[in-house]
């Protein structure tokens, strides 16, 4: 088999009640070749045993949060472009080939994002989830959507393991820093799953935003 151009990461910890549907959608992928890596955050339950039974490397180590995760996947991984899916959400068939089409036609681009549509599990909208000024987007454009060139993650550090909340948009502060193009498509290539364990949508009661600009004005003095 040839080497994957694209490495799916699966960050997961305690996973079981959405992991099974989350990689029934990533090992249905429209595009060759590429691979799937779970990594296990230290989970508890029956996790692993789901993660085993799909066609996916599996990677255990102790709970260091979702950036570790990330990062380890990363470090493993062979493909030269990385996606990120979290163990609750899914990832519609034509993401892989959508992504990285648009990456290999636009050299100068090195991160590309798409849209999302959620999965709310009460089955209403809620209040506080607002619209993107820009591109109306509900919630806005979700980090979680990209796909990015191996070597720009590397070239960055990949993600502060520090953070456990805002740790996708930490990552992209330091990629505009380093003069990353972004770029946005209007495809759905994520399918975000609203539920009362999501961690990355309820922030601390210190939002790491003020951090993160903190760490970015010393960067800048330096």
């Amino acid at each position: 088999m040839s080497d994957p151009l694209v490495t799916v990461v699966v960050a997961v910890y305690n996973g079981e009640a959405y992991l099974r549907e989350a990689l029934e959608s990533a090992v249905v992928q429209e595009f060759e070749p590429y691979e799937v890596v779970v990594v296990d955050d230290g989970s508890t339950d029956g996790t692993a045993a789901i993660a085993r039974s799909f066609p996916v490397r599996y990677i255990h180590q102790a709970n260091q949060g979702p950036s570790a995760a990330r990062n380890a996947g990363l470090a493993t991984a062979r493909g030269e472009l990385i996606a990120f899916l979290d163990g609750d959400d899914m990832i519609p068939p034509s993401k892989l080939a959508v992504q990285t089409a648009y990456l290999h036609e636009h050299a100068e681009t090195g991160c590309v994002l798409g849209r999302n549509e959620w999965i709310f599990e009460d089955g209403s909208d809620p209040s506080w989830l607002t619209r993107d000024p820009v591109y109306g987007e509900l919630g806005g454009i979700q980090p979680g959507t990209a796909l990015v060139w191996k070597r720009v993650l590397e070239d960055v550090g990949g993600f502060d393991s520090t953070y456990r909340y805002w740790e996708f948009q930490n990552l992209f502060v330091r990629m505009r820093e380093h003069g990353v193009q972004i770029d946005v498509l209007p495809e759905v290539v994520l399918r975000k799953r609203l539920h009362g364990g999501n961690a990355t949508l309820f922030p601390p009661e210190q939002h790491p935003l003020l951090r993160t600009m903190r760490e970015k004005l010393e960067r800048e003095r330096r």
